[in-house]
């Protein structure tokens, strides 16, 4: 039987907290009575520098709970930093296997046993892949649907339809473990990993209390940490405007001196601004996208901790404080 652990990020999660650990626990204790998990499996609760009584919950729970433990980071990091944290946590901890999913309860908890399942026919990687979009708005469902095939399209190994609701086995966190990027986009890096995967379609519900933590604007910073964090295509896109415009304008030159010739040349204001602010446009453009990858590169280079962990609650006693998000072999922070 192997050591189960779920990973939860949290932030700001007080009103489904409760209900959370009471379905996740009853799903856990099932998978042990069951002989899918064993006797030492846990449910680690990720707090990400909430501001409510997320951490607090948390707390209590694990003394009533054993299966309940938490880990509370020192500030938000952010949704992907906060899982990675619970990710190697689990690991440090021995588990066979982690199963991270969200804490608002629109994850399928159901097919839990079917994620186990295939970890135990030697999968090391199992996906959590959604049946369909049809209870997502126009909006949301259109822009989804597009990055996925947009990133596929800039050549980037990424699941379709899949989140963060995905098996990771021993084997995959050690190897999850050796990527030090600061940026995080873990539906990219996952896919790199390699060993034997597997997918598990479910059918995503509606959010069981509390507003979304991924409104519009930290959708599409999401959406451009995935682009520059795995594809170059787009400096290499702006080279091949950069030609194409040279060659338009060489065009354009080559036509207004047939027309100066001919006598039929006319001047006018709407055709010289149109140009320059379309070319000016291109140039903003392209500044901008250079920028952010430029940034990218200044974030890395500063090899700054992605976390800091300031206490871990397990089997209902704190297990550690002020600890850094993760050490390499030699005992220098490399997170």
């Amino acid at each position: 039987m192997p050591k189960v652990y779920f990973v939860i990020p949290c932030y700001n999660e007080e009103e489904v907290l409760n209900e959370t650990m009471k379905r996740l626990s009853r799903k856990l204790q099932q998978l042990i009575a069951d002989g899918k998990a064993a006797e030492d499996s846990r449910m680690l609760f990720v707090d990400d520098g909430s501001k409510d009584k997320t951490w607090s919950i948390i707390q209590e729970k694990s003394g009533e709970n054993k299966y309940i433990g938490g880990v509370k980071l020192s500030r938000n990091r952010g949704h992907q930093n906060a899982l990675f944290s619970g990710l190697m946590t689990a690991k440090e901890h021995g588990c066979d296997c982690v199963i991270s999913l969200d804490a608002d309860l629109q994850d399928d908890i159901e097919v839990i046993d079917q994620f186990i399942e295939k970890y135990m026919e030697g999968c090391e990687v199992v996906y959590g892949v959604r049946n369909s979009r049809k209870k997502d708005t126009f909006f949301k469902r259109t822009t989804a649907q597009g990055y996925y095939k947009f990133m596929k399209a800039l050549g980037v190994d990424i699941v379709y339809n899949h989140a963060d609701y995905r098996l990771l086995g021993s084997k995959a966190l050690d190897a999850l473990s050796e990527y030090r990027e600061v940026n995080l986009f873990l539906r990219g890096i996952v896919p790199l990993i390699g060993y034997r995967s597997d997918y598990v379609y479910y059918e995503r519900s509606e959010r069981f209390a509390g507003e979304s933590k991924y409104p519009l604007k930290k959708m599409i910073r999401f959406a451009i940490d995935g682009i520059t964090s795995f594809s170059v295509k787009p400096l290499k896109l702006i080279s091949n405007l950069g030609i194409l415009m040279c060659v338009f304008s060489l065009i354009g030159f080559i036509y207004a001196l047939v027309s100066y010739f001919m006598g039929v040349a006319q001047s006018g204001w709407p055709s010289i601004i149109c140009s320059i602010w379309f070319i000016g446009g291109l140039q903003m453009l392209g500044i901008g996208i250079v920028g952010s990858y430029v940034g990218r590169i200044y974030s890395e280079v500063k090899q700054r901790p992605r976390y800091r962990i300031e206490k871990t609650i397990i089997n209902g006693e704190p297990d550690k404080e002020e600890e850094a998000g993760e050490n390499d072999k030699d005992g220098k922070n490399a997170s």
